[in-house]
């Protein structure tokens, strides 16, 4: 029995590692919109219901993902028509509140620069200290004609 509860830990550590569920909460906590969901996940998620009415004792989900799998390939660009349509009006919405999104982003990252900078200024101090060493070299230029 050890070696199983070792077993659980060292797949823990390797979720938390590659950044596993950790990212998945970053974004929602930031407000991100999701992306849309395709054509096949729109169908998906109809195909979803209908098959768990017909087959009510399967819990599988690789079943359910390959009956939908081969049911798509086997739809004819017609039938597919309104599902690819849906996942437009989505994709639509989503790029409308991604620019809201992005929109509110960028004032936000302005204000928190404004904020965080000292002493007012985006100029490095090294670009500080050359313009007090005797301007830029095209004024320099100037003063040699």
């Amino acid at each position: 029995m050890k070696g199983k509860a070792d077993a659980s830990k060292k797949g823990e550590g390797r979720l938390k590692a590659a950044g596993g569920a950790g990212k998945r909460k970053k974004a929602a906590a930031s407000g991100k919109p999701k992306r849309p969901p395709s054509a096949f996940f729109v169908f998906m998620s109809e195909f979803r219901q209908e098959y768990q009415a017909a087959h009510p004792g399967n819990k599988s989900v690789a079943a359910v993902s390959k009956a939908a799998g081969e049911k798509w390939r086997a739809m004819s660009e017609q039938e597919k028509a309104p599902y690819v349509d849906k996942a437009g009006q989505k994709k639509q919405d989503y790029e409308k509140t991604k620019a809201n999104f992005d929109k509110k982003e960028s004032t936000s990252s302005k204000k928190a620069k404004t904020h965080d900078d000292g002493e007012g200024s985006d100029k490095s101090k090294s670009e500080v200290d050359d313009d007090q060493d005797g301007g830029s070299d095209e004024e320099n230029e100037d003063d040699e004609e």
